[in-house]
């Protein structure tokens, strides 16, 4: 544990857990933080209940009834990953969601009731038994609420509207070697940028880099900043690749329209008015019900076919259901469709067609939520340990937000726990990727990796700034702390200074627009090497670019401008990440189609792909998947549905 540190460093917040995000993954870690007994805060760009674990509509799969099982629940979601999914994470998944279920309802979460009294679950794609709870079609709404209770009843602080744009990692050459003392965050009300120091550690839950996308069902603030912030501090990130696609999204906007839905019977037509999930054989058992990369691959085969209206969607009907049960199970799905497309759903059928939904990669974490890097957390959407594989059930989500968020607040508390079995960093790689790339990615060159850094201290000129023997007695690691996360807020404010007063005159919304458009046309549901290698040269350009970009708005209160542009840089990243990866995975895996390669390979391909960032320098490598789960070892399969 970090001592208090000297007072020569002039750190205005110090907590010994810092939580970096208020969604729903970062409110369960606080809270298991503080149950732990440490001193927590919480640090987010958006009020605690704007997070957009509030969008999630689906459910919480977990297997409370009779006839179901945790072992139950864990084999369907290792099919659904496609066999992708580490078995040591997915069984603590399926073990531990029960429990925070039941601790949710205790807390006064209001799920849906059935006429016995019991919590109401219903069926979702790819799973075996009826096991999503949830509260009617806003479940992430209610989730959100009821964390955030238990956060103001317990005192925990939190600083909502400081955007955490660097972490304070110490400057080991070798990345498991290094430690994060902290975070550097932008006061959107004041344009003040402060350190915050943690004794024990920092935990990422910054949620999905949805706006990677210009057709997305994330929210405006989902930019990817924490993976982003990893991978530059040294962190690898974990199967970029596999990007999920919602099959149903209403097409003017990318609002999502629940898999709930079709868990309640709603029905797909193409224009000829066929069932096609059936009549075209795509899922000849369970139809609407086929895993969601199923269902989407349906919808645009469909389309593309000439069998979409418009050219451009499907329908969605769940007429048949009848007023009084959806306006019970489904109501707010009738004021979307309402409010978006004109479309009553009592009367008409919804159009809908994919949309951007969800990043099964992320930072890699064991299921403790630990990072390569000492002190360093993340858990939610932002991390991969990996459950989801290359497809996420429906349903898995929000368990994945409590179970893991608890967990890795519970560890960075220093709650004693069982060791993790997901080894982490780059020493579990077992082979290097050789990929042909069309241009050099990662940074221009020594500017711009400074400019931005990698989460690590800089001195003025750009060199590396020493901390010393960070493993030295406690009064030594006080200081090397502090030394830290000082060095790493005058780097940002340098950073922040360039961005602002500047002579760049490219603005980010013209680099966001372009690369976002880009990752759609290219690196979609359907992809091939040529479409691939042309995003990368999309995103190099949105990288030089972005070298000559300047903030217009000189305000220091709400500079909304200052904040896009720095989460452009993050989106830019990302973006490079997710596409290199693609690339690299010569298969047709889950979420990831490449045209040539429309088999499953088992044989080379049963593992992770990862990426680190080296001095600004991506570099791929690959780890080894682990099957073997409690009692077996899961055998590879085919998936069908």
């Amino acid at each position: 544990m970090v001592q208090q540190l000297e007072s020569a460093y002039k750190i205005m917040h110090e907590h010994d857990v810092i939580v970096v995000g208020a969604g729903g993954a970062g409110l369960r870690a606080a809270v298991a933080a503080d149950e732990a007994g440490a001193d927590v805060a919480l640090v987010s760009k958006l009020h605690p209940v704007r997070s957009h674990t509030g969008a999630a509509e689906g459910g919480i799969n977990a297997a409370l009834r009779d006839g179901d099982s945790w072992e139950s629940h864990a084999y369907d979601t290792m099919k659904g990953s496609d066999y992708l999914g580490d078995a040591p994470a997915i069984e603590t998944l399926c073990q531990d969601s029960p429990g925070e279920v039941v601790q949710l309802e205790n807390w006064g979460m209001a799920f849906s009731r059935d006429d016995d009294g019991r919590m109401s679950q219903r069926p979702f794609g790819g799973l075996s038994f009826p096991r999503t709870t949830y509260a009617g079609a806003e479940t992430g709404h209610h989730l959100l609420h009821t964390l955030y209770e238990q956060v103001v009843k317990r005192g925990i602080q939190v600083y909502d509207e400081w955007y955490v744009t660097r972490l304070a990692v110490t400057d080991h050459d070798d990345p498991e070697e290094r430690e994060c003392r902290g975070v550097v965050a932008y006061e959107l009300q004041t344009g003040e940028l402060d350190a915050f120091a943690a004794r024990n550690g920092v935990i990422l839950a910054t949620g999905g880099p949805g706006q990677v996308y210009d057709h997305t069902t994330n929210a405006v603030a989902n930019t990817g900043d924490g993976p982003a912030m990893a991978y530059r501090a040294g962190v690898p990130l974990e199967d970029m690749e596999f990007v999920q696609f919602h099959p149903t999204t209403l097409p003017s906007t990318g609002v999502l329209i629940t898999e709930g839905v079709r868990g309640e019977g709603g029905i797909l037509y193409n224009a000829e008015g066929e069932r096609f999930m059936f009549e075209g054989g795509y899922a000849n058992n369970v139809g609407e019900l086929a895993s969601r990369d199923v269902v989407a691959r349906a919808e645009l085969t469909e389309i593309q076919e000439g069998r979409g209206i418009e050219d451009d969607y499907v329908h969605l009907d769940m007429r048949h259901l009848g007023e009084e049960r959806i306006v019970d199970r489904l109501e707010n799905i009738v004021h979307l469709s309402e409010d978006f497309e004109g479309v009553d759903p009592l009367e008409k059928p919804m159009p809908v067609k994919p949309g951007q939904h969800y990043q099964m990669g992320g930072i890699e974490v064991s299921e403790n939520g630990e990072t390569c890097i000492a002190g360093l957390y993340a858990a939610g959407e932002c991390a991969c340990v990996s459950v989801h594989g290359s497809n996420r059930l429906g349903g898995n989500a929000l368990p994945e937000l409590i179970v893991f968020g608890a967990r890795a607040g519970r560890h960075a508390a220093g709650e004693e726990m069982e060791p993790a079995s997901v080894a982490t960093g780059p020493s579990a790689g077992i082979d290097t990727a050789d990929v042909d790339t069309p241009v050099s990615p990662g940074a221009l060159g020594p500017d711009e990796r400074e400019a931005v850094a990698d989460g690590r201290p800089t001195e003025a000129d750009g060199s590396r700034a020493s901390d010393g023997d960070a493993r030295a007695d406690g009064g030594a690691v006080a200081v090397a702390a502090g030394e830290t996360v000082e060095r790493a807020l005058e780097a940002e404010r340098r950073r922040v200074d360039r961005l602002l007063n500047g002579d760049g005159d490219r603005r980010h919304a013209e680099i966001r627009s372009k690369l976002q458009k880009a990752m759609t046309r290219n690196v979609n549901v359907f992809r091939n090497e040529e479409g691939l290698k042309q995003a990368l040269r999309d995103v190099r350009a949105a990288r030089e670019a972005y070298a000559d970009v300047g903030v217009s708005d000189p305000s220091s209160t709400f500079n909304t401008d200052l904040i896009h542009t720095i989460e452009t840089r993050n989106l830019i990243d990302l973006a490079e990440a997710i596409t290199l990866s693609a690339l690299a995975r010569t298969e047709f895996r889950g979420a990831h189609w490449r045209e040539g390669y429309q088999e499953r390979d088992d044989e080379n391909w049963i593992r992770h792909t990862m990426l680190s960032w080296n001095e600004g320098t991506p570099e791929l490598y690959y780890t080894p998947v682990d099957l073997q789960g409690e009692n077996e070892e899961y055998e590879p399969q085919i998936r069908s549905y």
